[in-house]
């Protein structure tokens, strides 16, 4: 059995987009409570709501997590002077999704998932109206996209439901995986089914929301991955660890902001917080599968979920990677497109 673990250190890096620290405290307005304390006076007298320090923290999450949020795909494979396809298909329950293919000379595919706040191309942390999430800094998905390429993989790649272009889903609710899962399933199908895609051999790379859906998906139909031979797992998270980190944070209960977020995602979805586990579905991946992780994720609590999700997976050959080059979580989402070295040394090995 391979269960493998490395770290990618910050000295091992030339100059990275968002690989730099910041000081979370100081951002939050935890050192002198002035983000909170802002967000109560702001929210006091509004009717039905109980005002008090976790409220501002939940209703983030609670909105979040209720609809994630739809951002435009600025750029295209071609930019990069890669000939691609516009092309679409049903996910599982119909829904329509939106995708490039990017042929290249080869027979191996990879069906490629992006993080929620993403598309297919990345999230425009750049742009003034999104500069507030994540950083404030662009996450650019074609650098990596181009590196696969050029090491010889078709790529097939989309936008999840209620993200990007393609349709709405569920009356636009978010189900952190639990729903779009059921898009891992259409592209899956699609590429199967199609006159091209389905003579090539096939593996999966998924990040963050897109790699939640993907372990579930694998969980609920597993008949419907017989066929895929690799899997690459980016910044997969589970829900409670967002509140909870959060309140740690902010100098709050953790306990008491998972169960105030658990009520107000019933409240507004009719899930709770705690359905949203990978490692409670983390039995049905079983094929070999790396995985990354940012360590000192200053949103999470990173290396402990990320150590619990790595150890759900049933897979006999499986590899866990640190990535420790910074503390902001979307720094990992550009960090492949930067050093792609191990993602295709993964593939290539397993794809042989």
């Amino acid at each position: 059995m391979s269960n493998e673990a490395y770290t990618l250190a910050a000295s091992d890096t030339a100059v990275d987009v968002g690989a730099n620290d910041i000081d979370y405290k100081k951002a939050l307005g935890a050192d002198d409570g002035g983000l909170v304390d802002t967000a109560v006076e702001a929210i006091k007298g509004m009717a039905g709501k109980v005002v008090d320090k976790l409220d501002p923290l939940t209703e983030q999450y609670a909105g979040l997590f209720k609809t994630g949020l739809r951002t435009p795909v600025m750029r295209k494979p071609s930019d990069y002077d890669m000939d691609f396809e516009e092309t679409w298909f049903p996910s599982m329950d119909g829904v329509p999704l939106e995708a490039w293919f990017i042929p290249a000379p080869s027979d191996k595919l990879l069906i490629i998932n992006h993080p929620m706040t993403c598309n297919r191309y990345g999230f425009p942390g750049h742009l003034p109206e999104y500069k507030a999430y994540f950083g404030g800094f662009e996450v650019n998905f074609l650098p990596e996209l181009t590196a696969l390429h050029d090491a010889g993989y078709n790529i097939l790649t989309y936008d999840l439901r209620n993200c990007g272009r393609s349709g709405e889903g569920n009356g636009g609710i978010s189900g952190l995986g639990l729903l779009e899962c059921r898009d891992v399933v259409g592209s899956v199908r699609h590429a199967r089914e199609h006159p091209v895609m389905g003579k090539m051999r096939t593996s999966l790379f998924s990040r963050c929301m897109g790699g939640n859906s993907t372990i579930i998906a694998m969980a609920k139909w597993p008949d419907e991955f017989r066929h895929i031979e690799a899997l690459a797992l980016l910044n997969v998270v589970s829900g409670p660890t967002f509140i909870e980190r959060g309140a740690e944070n902010l100098g709050l209960d953790p306990a008491a902001a998972a169960k105030r977020l658990d009520e107000r995602c019933r409240e507004t979805t009719g899930f709770s917080v705690f359905d949203f586990r990978p490692q409670d579905y983390g039995h049905g991946v079983t094929i070999p599968t790396f995985v990354a992780q940012l360590r000192r994720d200053f949103l999470i609590h990173g290396e402990k979920d990320g150590q619990e999700i790595f150890d759900s997976l049933a897979a006999e050959t499986k590899e866990l990677l640190w990535i420790d080059q910074s503390n902001q979580r979307f720094y990992a989402y550009n960090h492949f497109g930067q050093h792609p070295e191990r993602l295709i040394e993964w593939f290539d090995k397993h794809m042989a």
